[in-house]
């Protein structure tokens, strides 16, 4: 399985990957914290069909102009309003307003979305990173609805959406997917993304046991992962998301 696993994991770590996937939108930009944003922001509405979250990632980048870091630090109460037509299933354009608002609060702050994500850099995993960024995200004023859309691993949450967004962050980029931008963390502290997809496929390889898709499970498969290789256990989620999305593995 470690060979069957490294293989799958070199396969779908290409280029061609960004081809139907959602890290593709904040491959458009170049500058640090344009892509952080863009990618913070991809990544809390990916869920559901792909080709919608990359449509809905366009609309994200033309609202805020083609300019995230200076739409985000420099917005006034009147540009939010054109945000408020947005939607992507669950997530609308009151949460997106509320997003801007939060991240322009984290720049300001609290040091960047990088400082915020670690306030213990020497974690062992980014649970109490998550649930302390958490925290930090919701200091303004919001309406609860818009809580859903930033999962806490302390509540149980499996946090696929962040855990996906922190891999996209911290791995490095010498493989063109992934960006390295950040280096207060390493990929040993980093949590597989678990979703539907891979949690079949971890299941089928005998990686996981549990049934559900929460942190507990999360655990689980990162004690299997961090076996196999300890430096850069979510490597693997590119064999585990290809098995299964591309493959069809059972």
């Amino acid at each position: 399985m470690y060979s069957f696993l490294n293989e799958k994991a070199a396969h779908y770590e290409q280029p061609f990957f960004l081809e139907s996937d959602p890290i593709q939108i904040p491959h458009q930009f170049s500058k640090k914290e344009d892509i952080e944003i863009i990618g913070f922001l991809i990544a809390s509405i990916a869920w559901g069909n792909r080709l919608s979250i990359i449509k809905s990632g366009h609309k994200i980048i033309k609202l805020l102009e083609h300019d995230p870091l200076s739409f985000v630090l420099n917005h006034k109460k009147k540009d939010l309003a054109a945000l408020l037509d947005f939607t992507h299933r669950t997530f609308n354009g009151i949460d997106l307003c509320y997003f801007i608002k939060a991240l322009r609060h984290i720049y300001q702050h609290h040091g960047g979305l990088e400082k915020a994500f670690t306030i213990n850099p020497k974690a062992e995993n980014m649970d109490k990173n998550i649930h302390h960024f958490r925290s930090l995200f919701f200091e303004l004023p919001h309406e609860k609805r818009t809580e859903k859309h930033v999962a806490d691993p302390m509540r149980g949450s499996a946090t696929k959406r962040i855990n996906m967004f922190l891999r996209w962050m911290v791995r490095e980029s010498k493989k063109g997917v992934d960006f390295g931008i950040w280096n207060r963390i390493s990929p040993a502290q980093l949590s597989c993304p678990l979703d539907l997809h891979s949690g079949r496929v971890a299941r089928s390889l005998g990686l996981i046991k549990r049934k559900q898709n929460d942190q507990k499970t999360v655990f689980e498969l990162d004690t299997a992962l961090r076996k196999l290789d300890p430096q850069d256990p979510v490597k693997y989620d590119f064999a585990l998301f290809g098995l299964g999305v591309f493959e069809d593995f059972n």
